[in-house]
Parts: C-alpha cells; sequence; structure tokens
C-alpha cells in the first residue's frame, strides 16, 4: 500500500481506542515507521527498488520496534506502557500484512531470510481500501457517530473485500490452467478491476502474459517471450549495480536486445508490471561498440 493509505489506517485504528493522549501520534508514528526504507530513494530508485520493503518490514523489526516506539510513548505522554506498546504493534503489523497483499514483493523473514512473499490480491493503490478508510475517517468527524463501531465495521469491509478477492484470484487461476498448459503460473492484480487479472506464465525459457477474464471467460495472450542469456551483452548487463538491484526485486525479469548504430542497448522489464502502459519498472543498459557498458538506466 500507498504512504497515505497506511498513514490513514493508523488515524483510522486510534479510533478503537479511547482518545488518551498521544493515541493518535503513536498510531500514525506506528503505521508509517516500516517505510523509513524510504530514506534509500537517496542512493537511486535502483537502490530503492532493492532495500523497500526489506528489513523494516522484517520479523525483526516487527519484534523491535514497536516496542521501542511504546516505550519512547510511555516516556513523552506519561501514559500506560502496555497500551502505548500494544497499540504500537497493532498498526506495525496492520501496515505489514497489508503490505503483503500487493504484488510488490515484501521480505518478511528479514534479515534471517530475503526471500520474498506477497499475495498478489489488491494492486498497490486500491481506491476501494483508501476510500472506505476516508470515508469513516469523514463520518467520525460527526459526534453523533460511534467512531469505534464505525472503525469495526470499515475493519470487516476491508477484510471481507481481501478476502473476496483472494476468492476470485484462486478461480482466475483454476480458470486460467485449463486454458494453458504452462509449468509455473501467477496472477497479478489490475487496478480498479475484479475480473480481469494480467498473468505471467513460464514453462523452460519462454512466457507467456496476457490477461484473463473469468466474467467473459477468455484467456488473451499478449506477448510471447523467449528468454536467452547466449547474447553476451545480457551476461555482461547482469553485472552491473543497476541490473542487479533491478534482479533483486523482479520476479519475471526478462532481457531485450535491440542494436543502434553499432551500440547495444539490453532493456530488462519485469513482466508481472507489463500491463502498465509505457516504460514501467524497466533497467536498461547501453553497451557502446567495444562491448562496454557507457550507461546505466533504471525507471519505475
Amino acid at each position: 500500500m500507498d504512504p497515505v493509505t497506511h498513514g490513514l489506517t493508523g488515524v483510522m485504528l486510534s479510533n478503537l481506542f479511547p482518545r488518551k493522549k498521544g493515541t493518535l501520534l503513536i498510531a500514525l508514528i506506528a503505521s508509517l515507521t516500516p517505510d523509513i526504507d524510504y530514506i534509500s530513494r537517496l542512493w537511486g530508485l535502483d537502490v530503492f527498488l532493492r532495500y523497500h520493503r526489506g528489513i523494516t518490514h522484517g520479523i525483526i523489526a516487527i519484534m523491535i520496534l514497536p516496542l521501542l516506539l511504546g516505550i519512547v510513548g510511555r516516556m513523552v505522554y506519561k501514559g500506560r506502557l502496555l497500551f502505548f506498546i500494544m497499540l504500537s504493534y497493532l498498526c506495525y503489523g496492520i501496515h505489514v500484512l497489508m503490505d503483503l497483499t500487493t504484488q510488490y514483493p515484501t521480505r518478511l523473514l528479514s534479515p534471517l531470510d530475503w526471500a520474498p512473499y506477497s499475495m498478489d490480491i489488491v494492486f498497490i493503490i486500491d481506491p476501494y481500501i483508501s476510500g472506505a478508510i476516508i470515508l469513516v475517517l469523514l463520518l467520525s468527524m460527526k459526534k453523533s457517530i460511534n467512531r469505534r463501531l464505525a472503525s469495526l465495521l470499515c475493519i470487516l469491509f476491508l477484510v471481507s473485500y481481501v478476502s473476496g478477492r483472494w476468492y476470485i484470484k484462486g478461480n482466475v487461476e483454476g480458470f486460467l490452467r485449463t486454458q494453458l498448459d504452462e509449468y509455473h503460473y501467477r496472477l497479478y492484480p489490475l487496478p480498479n478491476d475484479f475480473s480481469r487479472w494480467w498473468f505471467v506464465t513460464r514453462s523452460g525459457d519462454t512466457y507467456k502474459v496476457g490477461f484473463v477474464d473469468l466474467l467473459t471467460e477468455t484467456v488473451c495472450v499478449k506477448n510471447v517471450f523467449n528468454y536467452t542469456e547466449k547474447i553476451p551483452e545480457i551476461k555482461e548487463s547482469k553485472q552491473l549495480k543497476t541490473i542487479k538491484n533491478f534482479l533483486y526485486f523482479a520476479r519475471s525479469p526478462y532481457a531485450e536486445v535491440r542494436r543502434e548504430n553499432g551500440e547495444t542497448i539490453v532493456t530488462w522489464h519485469e513482466l508481472s508490471y507489463g500491463f502498465i502502459p509505457g516504460d514501467h519498472f524497466i533497467a536498461r543498459v547501453k553497451f557502446d561498440r567495444l562491448g562496454r557498458a557507457k550507461e546505466e538506466y533504471f525507471r519505475f
């Protein structure tokens, strides 16, 4: 999820508790703290791509940081230590859980294990989730509205919404498997869509990408890619920092090679985001006539 939605979620979660001094601020800070890894953007977008949702979203940080936030809350606001710790763990944990529902990988077990995890249920920005939270916060401004009840109903809606998408995804994947005989299947959510999903399949070195629609029971294969590392520039590009960071993030990477005016341009695509128009989630390297890398480039 995006930071704005996380922040709003923290405000909503604070409504579950009595209005005590520091409750709102601690809930807000705890809901945003996992994203302190945004500081990695100072070292480049490719570095951010590698380290975002890494150690600050990992099991060690989940155990330690909310505890520290609770202690700070107790020191600043002189409130109950157990209350601030419980509030911090709730808001921090909900942040990580919300991130896990998206397709952007989360290194949940870092630094013990850097494997990526994602449920691929909702897009990174989901208007239904954000909209529901904003609606509840607006309603909570009215004195006639029970803030706690409104927030509980919103949480119930969000759980039902995500569970519903999980159920739909399972049905869509089952249908896709009856239409395409492949070895690996991955489904990714499309923005503001329920029945249509983006798929990436792989059998050997062949990728297929396209759309699957459960409502109309159609599968549209948009492109077929044959991955190869026989081209020297592809192998060479994998030794460069930008490409290493990109490949650390990508789950379905594909390299496209183009020769232009004696130069070779290698463009790495993350096929799981192939439904987004234009050049997004790509890493590009330009080699000169002698096969030396002269330019590295990354774009979200």
